[in-house]
């Protein structure tokens, strides 16, 4: 075992000094493919967190009439507090809202309003965006209520908007990682197909498939590795020097999980494709 595993730690790196040019190449695809992988992950992950960012700022507001009674106000509190569509609300009194409004409209027009003249509202904030229309739809005809107000356009474009960023960032994704591998293993392909003579005479003396194959893998292994490592670097440095909006940034949970995703993507790709490319010419 100990001589079995001697000769291939030293027949891997013979092979990676001997093919040095395609093991530079291999290292280099795997790199650059998985850099841009690891980027398209982060950025899907930036537009979920800026989603759940503005999720969190969505506002309905039950405005009530002015002259509601405190039965009206107080059967609409109580419909709101067992309401599984509101995660919580805020009931702001006439002069709550009259103190509010005379700092907004300009001197003239302030003067004119009364205290008894303002209607009271509740400013709800929905477990979801999307329970807006919901509230919108079952206080709107309360008896003693005004008008309801939701950013209900706003959502509808930002659901929208969100769901295409994610669609395009995974698309992106799983097109640059299906480059990667096709690059990858035809890379290898190619540094084996050099070397087919040894393969064949190795065969014809006795030596079992997985002798001949470990080395390979761990070559691939090996490039995987490595080209892993500088994609790592470059998926950090992105995420360290490249300026995004507040709602957009990511905390270094985010980056680490995509690192860690990156370097067993890489290692997975090295391995198998090396598994698989040598597999043709163990037929001999």
């Amino acid at each position: 075992m100990r001589v079995y595993l001697r000769y291939a730690v030293k027949e891997t790196f013979s092979n990676l000094w001997r093919n040095r040019m395609m093991t530079i190449a291999a290292v280099l695809t795997v790199a650059v493919s998985l850099s841009l992988v690891g980027s398209a992950l982060l950025l899907k992950q930036s537009a979920a967190q800026a989603s759940q960012t503005w999720q969190q700022g969505t506002r309905v507001s039950i405005w009530m009439q002015p002259k509601a009674t405190t039965g009206e106000i107080a059967n609409v509190q109580s419909q709101l507090a067992i309401l599984p569509l509101v995660k919580k609300c805020k009931y702001r009194t006439k002069a709550e809202d009259f103190a509010e409004m005379k700092k907004e409209l300009p001197l003239a027009e302030s003067r004119i309003l009364r205290v008894d003249e303002m209607p009271t509202k509740f400013t709800c904030v929905p477990t979801v965006p999307s329970d807006a229309f919901t509230v919108e739809s079952t206080f709107s005809n309360q008896p003693g209520v005004l008008t309801v107000t939701a950013p209900v356009q706003q959502i509808r474009e930002m659901n929208r908007a969100i769901r295409i960023l994610q669609i395009v960032f995974l698309a992106l994704a799983a097109v640059l990682l299906l480059s990667a591998t096709v690059l990858i293993l035809n890379t290898i392909r190619m540094a084996i197909f050099a070397r087919r003579r040894e393969v064949s005479v190795m065969k014809l003396v006795g030596a079992t498939n997985w002798f001949i194959r470990i080395p390979y893998i761990t070559e691939g292994f090996i490039q995987g590795l490595l080209g892993s490592a500088v994609a790592i670097g470059a998926v950090t440095a992105l995420h360290t020097w490249y300026p995004l909006h507040n709602e957009f940034q990511l905390d270094t949970s985010a980056l680490v999980g995509t690192n860690a995703v990156v370097l067993i993507v890489g290692v997975l790709i090295g391995s198998v494709g090396s598994a698989i490319a040598i597999r043709r010419f163990l037929d001999v």
